[in-house]
């Protein structure tokens, strides 16, 4: 029982923290809007720690792989995985919005003065589908992948500086180990930053919810009350699941008791990208192989988010129901999950980084640009539930991925090693 507690200390301070600054928030409302700067200078530290830390993390793992095998393994473990359960997660959310529609009831005419309010000065540049696909994994320079707002094609490039630095072997081992190196002191200066955690996040959640508290009480609390519920069925009941099969009772277990740390964590700042120094954490706990953790969190981050394709059906259904599109057919069903899926893969890992999804979703169902204002109040409103979705689904994910790449006995093998290291 003692150690229980110790476990959970740093988690329950972060709690504790969160609890107070969204009883603030509720209390004075848009006032606490003077405390943000708090969270903001906990926010741009740890987004000034991602790119060196995503850099360092992804190659140093590639880069140590024992052989190209196994990193082939891995990723092939990683897409079975990534697509499987954002597949499932589109299926749900469709499910969900037909046995509650978001606007059923709901006077639409505040929001159809609100998309002709719109700015339409802003003009936005159509670009071609494999024009989209290259600007998404590649940019043009090498400064700017040192943006977080180019985290996909950071990754795309990570793995590429690891890959060639395994496969150049003994020559490259001074590389090998200054990445190792990098990786070390990254999670160093984290664990450092994560001490002002519980006054950066407290501030940072009592500012968020003083200034959406009257949006929620106003137009979408239909559609949040039914993202709410789908999300609570995803968190409990499938990542329970995904937990069982990645490891059997025992994995549900061990999932639950290191996900408590990212799950607040994601839900108070609402940055998937904010929550890979966290997850990496839990999961070597959770007995992850290093080199599978520090491929599939922040690979994860930016390709693999749940919460998102939940979003993504509900922007979707929201805007038929409000256009009065037919949603039965079955080409118009498998168009909404398709385009779900994609929104998973494309939304940004930052906050308010869905703009990419929003975009893709006007393009293909040839929506007015000016109906952007409409998903854009949904993707904040949504935002801390689809990010602890997006954030802590990660983490049972790499349970899933160490149980395809070690087999089922994985779990014992882990704490064994941990057992012959000690």
């Amino acid at each position: 029982m003692k150690s229980f507690f110790k476990n959970y200390r740093s988690s329950l301070v972060l709690l504790s923290a969160i609890i107070i600054g969204g009883i603030a928030g509720v209390v004075f409302g848009e006032k606490t809007s003077v405390i943000q700067p708090l969270g903001d200078l906990f926010l741009n530290l740890m987004f000034t720690i991602i790119v060196p830390l995503v850099f360092f993390s992804i190659s140093s793992a590639i880069a140590n792989m024992s052989g190209m095998k196994r990193l082939g393994k891995i990723m092939g473990s990683i897409v079975v995985v990534f697509l499987t359960t954002a597949a499932l997660a589109a299926v749900i959310g469709f499910i969900g919005t037909t046995i509650i529609n978001p606007l059923e009831g709901t006077d639409t005419t505040a929001i159809k003065e609100l998309m002709e309010s719109s700015s339409s000065e802003e003009t936005i540049e159509e670009v071609s589908f494999l024009s989209q696909l290259v600007n998404t994994v590649t940019v043009s320079d090498f400064p700017e992948l040192f943006s977080r707002s180019n985290m996909l094609q950071l990754i795309v490039f990570s793995v590429l500086i690891g890959l060639s630095t395994a496969l150049v072997g003994e020559k490259a081992k001074p590389i090998t180990e200054f990445l190792t190196a990098g990786t070390a002191v990254m999670m160093k200066i984290v664990k450092i930053v994560m001490y002002y955690a519980p006054i950066g996040l407290g501030a940072y959640f009592a500012a968020i919810i003083g200034q959406l508290g009257p949006q929620i009480l106003e137009g979408y609390a239909r559609a949040f009350i039914l993202y709410l519920v789908l999300a609570l069925i995803y968190y409990f009941g499938f990542f329970t699941l995904y937990a069982f099969i990645a490891g059997g009772k025992e994995g549900v277990k061990l999932f639950w008791k290191n996900a408590f740390t990212p799950s607040i964590t994601a839900i108070a700042t609402c940055s998937s990208a904010a929550c890979i120094p966290v997850n990496l954490e839990a999961v070597r706990k959770m007995g992850v192989p290093k080199d599978i953790a520090e491929t599939v969190i922040p690979l994860g981050a930016n390709t693999h988010k749940d919460g998102s394709v939940f979003g993504g059906v509900l922007k979707i259904v929201f805007l038929f129901s409000l256009f009065g599109k037919d949603m039965t057919s079955i080409s118009s069903i498998l168009s909404i999950l398709a385009v779900a899926f994609l929104v998973g893969a494309v939304m940004g890992a930052i906050p308010g980084g869905g703009m990419i999804g929003e975009m893709l979703i006007l393009s293909v169902f040839g929506f007015p640009v000016e109906v952007l204002p409409i998903i854009a109040v949904i993707s904040t409103i949504i935002d801390a539930p689809a990010t602890l979705l997006n954030s802590t689904g990660n983490t049972v994910c790499t349970m899933l991925v160490t149980r395809l790449v070690e087999g089922k006995n994985w779990l014992k093998q882990a704490f064994v090693k941990e057992d012959s290291v000690v």
